[in-house]
């Protein structure tokens, strides 16, 4: 479709309605078609034969186009030939009378959507170009996801478009240049350690080692032993000295995941490491000065756990000089659709394919799950689809049963904060009351379809099929 300048024109997202073009030289079965199209909320314009198809393909990219076959000079082959040379993304329906069978199944090898058989039913049409057009709308959206993710070009970049990430990366930026001792809090799954990679690969020491330890891993012998390393004969086994994580990372980033699950006795010893910047080595007299930046990250609540006594209070004031927060992936879910095409481009690389495509049931049920495992959760369910998917399509027979239970799907009053209080009025359906509160969302992102799909918290494909079915569009 030609762009059309509406203030915030985006490339794979109509400003308008899609617009078909109707080729049939049948002037009563062209009409007849153009009014159906038209009923559905679509743009309709006609040609009577195929060589005025031909001109009006040269000038404008419909997202559509149904042609008849069999015609007087240029036929629906050469219609359907010339829309992909010039238009690949457009889909093409062609109609064929029963004798020409064959010759629809040789245009759909050409690269024709579908055929219709004369006379075909209302509903036929119906279906074939709202399925046309989905596809193509999927299509360019993925194409626009990829070339998103593709861009993001180094592998520790935080993926999402949504406010709270955005508000998040504007904190490591502030916060990264500095030397500061940063408390990462966040549920499990949401990215943490993404999040402190983030902060070493933008701040002075990303030229340095960024060393991570799990501290809910190990008994505080083995945690002392690979934060502060051993001397030769320190105990049974240990044949030659060997270097904690502090020394390995000297000049770079450690990064502590789970610190709330540090014994007591531990949170002593990691509270002189940060105070005297020194370590002593087990079975060690002597100290080594150790140069690190830390990074703290946990899953719990450390104010709790200091009022319950299970962590110390001078070792969390020494840790949350600065505080990020990760937000939960149903916080934002809105990025759901590219963190799912960033997972499945990934992925499918790493098995040596290429990436299937995530069908719109696929997304939908993606976007509408609750997520209780959070990105985490995410990436192991586009995994699974990867590796189960036959074709090159992702079906929702691929996803995991759970994604469909309804206790683990979003309600809308999750999805979107309520509308504020006004006259209620006369009680109206539930349809109109989305509609009521989708054109309110519009209104607020000022037409802007991926800001508006972001508040709702559905992707811009689903927002369209709400659009399209609401009458809004």
């Amino acid at each position: 479709m030609s762009p059309t300048n509406t203030g915030d024109a985006q490339a794979i997202e109509p400003q308008q309605s899609p617009i078909v073009l109707v080729v049939e030289d049948e002037a009563i079965a062209r009409k007849n078609l153009v009014h159906v199209l038209e009923r559905q909320g679509l743009r309709a314009e006609a040609a009577s034969d195929g060589a005025q198809a031909l001109s009006m393909l040269e000038g404008t990219e419909y997202d559509l186009v149904i042609t008849d076959l069999v015609m007087q000079g240029a036929d629906g082959l050469d219609v359907l030939r010339r829309a992909k040379e010039l238009w690949p993304d457009t889909e093409v329906i062609v109609v064929t009378g029963y004798p020409t069978v064959e010759t629809a199944v040789e245009a759909m090898r050409r690269g024709a959507y579908d055929y219709m058989v004369k006379p075909y039913r209302i509903d036929e049409a119906r279906m074939l170009a709202r399925k046309a057009l989905e596809k193509r709308s999927l299509r360019l959206e993925v194409q626009a996801l990829r070339e998103s993710v593709e861009s993001l070009g180094d592998p520790v970049t935080l993926i999402g478009a949504a406010p709270p990430m955005e508000a998040l990366r504007r904190t490591i930026d502030r916060v990264a240049p500095t030397e500061s001792t940063v408390l990462i809090q966040g549920e499990t799954g949401t990215g943490k350690e993404l999040v402190a990679r983030s902060l070493h690969m933008v701040s002075r020491r990303a030229g340095k080692r960024f060393l991570a330890i799990n501290c809910g891993a190990f008994n505080d012998e083995l945690l002392e032993n690979e934060l502060f390393g051993h001397e030769q004969g320190a105990f049974s086994g240990a044949n030659r000295m060997k270097k904690g994580l502090f020394e390995a990372a000297q000049g770079g980033t450690l990064f502590l995941d789970e610190v709330g699950e540090m014994s007591l006795a531990m949170q002593v010893k990691l509270l002189r490491a940060l105070q005297e910047r020194t370590i002593r080595r087990v079975g060690g007299t002597q100290d080594v000065e150790v140069d690190v930046r830390v990074i703290a990250a946990t899953n719990k609540d450390l104010k709790d756990e200091v009022e319950a006594g299970r962590f110390r209070a001078d070792l969390f004031f020494r840790l949350n000089v600065i505080t990020l927060s990760v937000p939960l992936l149903s916080e934002r879910r809105g990025d759901i659709p590219l963190l799912a095409h960033y997972f499945l481009a990934r992925i499918s690389r790493r098995l040596g394919r290429a990436a299937p495509v995530l069908s719109p049931e696929v997304l939908d049920l993606l976007s509408a799950y609750a997520y209780p495992g959070n990105v985490r959760e995410l990436q192991n369910i586009v995994e699974r689809a990867t590796v189960m998917a036959e074709g090159d399509v992702v079906e929702p027979r691929h996803l995991p049963p759970d994604l469909a239970h309804p206790a683990f799907r979003v309600t809308r009053a999750q999805e979107a904060p309520p509308p504020p209080a006004e006259d209620e009025g006369e009680p109206v359906s539930l349809e109109e009351n989305e509609r009521r509160h989708i054109s309110r969302v519009m209104r607020h992102a000022d037409g802007n379809k991926s800001k508006a799909a972001r508040i709702l918290g559905i992707d811009r494909v689903s927002l369209w099929r709400k659009l399209r079915r609401l009458g809004l569009e």
